[in-house]
């Protein structure tokens, strides 16, 4: 299986991984069927992402998808970064095998369930 330089790096040099203590919005999914597992933590300041971390377990497509995706989010609105798709993941990641798409369809949806979890919170 072929993956690009930028996957490659973003497994080997992953940004963002941690977890927020005190996160504004966390959002967490999982595929049971391939064991990945990823969450993503917000801090949001004047309706924008100040900071974000992520934890995953999964193989190294799973975790290139969760840096990217944190990397596509930091700085925008949640209104921007809602709009932040699983193809334009794989598409900042110089593609991904066909195979490996289910990696970085979970990390847009834990970006976008942190959004709602935070918006949830502000009801």
């Amino acid at each position: 299986m072929m993956y690009s330089e930028k996957v490659l790096d973003h497994f080997r040099n992953p940004r963002n991984v941690g977890e927020i203590e005190d996160a504004d919005g966390v959002g967490s999914v999982g595929n049971p069927v391939c064991g990945d597992v990823m969450s993503i933590y917000i801090k949001v300041k004047d309706d924008k992402i100040e900071d974000i971390k992520f934890k995953t377990f999964g193989c190294g497509a799973a975790i290139a998808t969760t840096s990217m995706t944190t990397e596509l989010a930091k700085g925008k609105t949640l209104d921007e970064a809602m709009t932040i798709t699983r193809q334009d993941v794989a598409d900042e990641l110089g593609g991904l095998p066909p195979v490996k798409m289910h990696c970085s369809n979970l990390a847009a949806d834990a970006l976008h369930e942190a959004i709602e979890n935070y918006r949830g919170k502000k009801k």
